[in-house]
This record gives C-alpha cells, structure tokens and sequence, in this order.
C-alpha cells in the first residue's frame, strides 16, 4: 500500500448513522473476482435517489467521507474499503468505527479518523454549508485541521498502524522487513525437515 502522511481536500457529509458495510457496497457487489470497480457499487442503492449527498455535484472530487456515528458496522468485507478508496477518498471521519471495518481500513491505506461527536458535528455542519471547506489529517502528528472554521483537534491511532501508514507497510510488507532472517532460517533448515511447499 502506499504510504500515508497528509490527506487534505475537501469532504462529502454523510449525515448518517450506524452505516453498515451492507450499505456501503451491497451484497450482489461481493460476487465480482478482480479487486477492482467497486466505486460503482458505493452506496448504490443510495445513489438511485438523485437528491443523495453522493449524487450533489457542489462535492464532487472530495478525498474525505465525513460519517456518522457508528461507520462500517455489519459483516466483515474489505470490499467496503476498496468501494470508498476507490471512489476517491482517502479518509473517513467517523464518532465511532465498527472494530472490523476499522481493521480493514489500517491494513489497506484508508485512514480512520475518530473524532468526538461535537466536533463531527461541527465538522458535517460546516461542509454542509461550505462544500469547498479545506479539511487536513495529518498522521505524523495525528491532527485534524479545518483553518477556515478555526478547527483543530487530534485524534487516536495505534503508534504500531500510525507507522504502518506513515511507511506504506501492508501486512506482506511487514512481513518483507524480516527476509534476510526468513532466508537465514530457510538456509539454516535441518535436511530431514519437510521441504517448504
């Protein structure tokens, strides 16, 4: 994955709560075998009502999801964060994430950004009323900006995923970081040991 310093843009403010993966990239999605086009299926059964935030041109190009409480709760499917990755967005901005959807979004480079529910608020309002809000996360310093509101708060990120993003370091890379002690323990393998497949 790549790495992950700065995410700055502007937003879309989906004024809703308790977003399920189910919502986010429905069911009949999952049948698809590449791992690609699933910003097609994002919200879709949302997005048959033109009035949908999704659908509003004044935020097209936005790189960050503003959610309600309780983002990405439901079944475990990484296509939820493949569907808004690939939509264009490089962070969510949530009160609360559901663990597993959480987990997917560390381990493929989408950003979960836990704010209190006061600056959510302040946050969805603002963009509501100002699409073109200039909004910063930065992750080395695990801070959200909004200049032009006079916003500026932190949020909690594991100091272990902080560096997975700041490295670029999915889990095969983490992985790669020990090879020469993996080919040392290969080339140290005992003969009577089962060959590796």
């Amino acid at each position: 994955m790549k790495a992950v310093r700065i995410v700055s843009g502007t937003a879309i403010p989906l004024n809703r709560t308790d977003v399920d993966t189910d919502q986010i990239i429905p069911s009949d999605w999952l049948k698809r075998v590449e791992r690609t086009g699933f910003e097609k299926g994002l919200f879709s059964e949302w997005r048959d009502d033109r009035d949908f935030v999704l659908n509003q041109e004044q935020y097209s190009g936005a790189s960050i999801l503003i959610g309600g409480l309780n983002f990405g709760t439901g079944s475990s499917r990484e296509h939820a964060v493949w569907a808004i990755q690939q939509y264009g967005f490089d962070a969510v901005i949530s009160p609360r994430f559901a663990d597993i959807f959480r987990n997917n979004c560390t381990k493929n480079g989408l950003v979960p950004v836990a704010v209190t529910e006061d600056i959510n608020a302040q946050l969805m309002e603002a963009v509501q009323t100002d699409p073109t809000l200039e909004i910063t996360i930065d992750v080395e310093r695990l801070t959200v900006e909004a200049p032009a509101i006079g916003l500026e708060t932190t949020f909690p990120l594991d100091s272990a995923v902080r560096e997975r993003f700041l490295e670029g370091l999915d889990d095969i890379g983490l992985t790669l970081r020990y090879a020469s002690d993996i080919d040392t323990y290969e080339s140290d393998r005992k003969p009577w040991m089962p060959a590796q497949a």
